[in-house]
């Protein structure tokens, strides 16, 4: 009975490489999919005009634009998207939710800067932390800093 148990895990983990292994292959064999935005630049701060704008908070002090989105080499059979913004860190450590879009044709490849910031007949918004149906920019930490110039 031990040897039987051994060999089924081993045929089990024996199929779990096999079925990495044949994923990997396939998934290498296409483009990845891909979602960038020329707002964003790796370890700098949210520039101010993606940052919320709510009055009477003083690390609010942003202008609220979404910013502009693109993806590409969406996975053969796609039929719609869905995006959410999330900061797992916001409301001391609890998460705040910014942004929630579904239901966005496969034919659509972004979002144009401040598109988000309004209701659009290419997604439909879910109600983010806030209550907001639309993009809700992140406010800054206390004693963080706010990149005033684009770029």
């Amino acid at each position: 009975m031990f040897t039987k148990q051994r060999l089924g895990s081993l045929f089990l983990v024996s199929g779990m490489i096999l079925a990495t292994w044949v994923t990997v292959e396939v998934a290498s064999a296409a483009e990845p999919f891909t979602l960038t935005s020329p707002a964003f630049k790796d370890g700098t701060p949210l520039q101010k005009k993606n940052s919320n704008n709510t009055p009477g908070n003083a690390n609010c002090v942003g202008e609220n634009v979404s910013p502009p989105l693109s993806w590409s080499n969406p996975p053969a059979g796609t039929k719609s998207f869905a995006l959410t913004m999330v900061d797992p860190e916001g409301r001391g450590g609890t998460g705040v939710i910014h942004w929630i879009a579904y239901g966005i044709p496969a034919s659509v490849t972004g979002f144009a800067e401040g598109e988000a910031s309004k209701p659009s007949d290419k997604y439909v918004g879910g109600k983010g932390t806030a209550g907001a149906s639309t993009y809700m920019g992140p406010c800054t930490p206390p004693g963080r800093r706010i990149i005033t110039r684009s770029s």
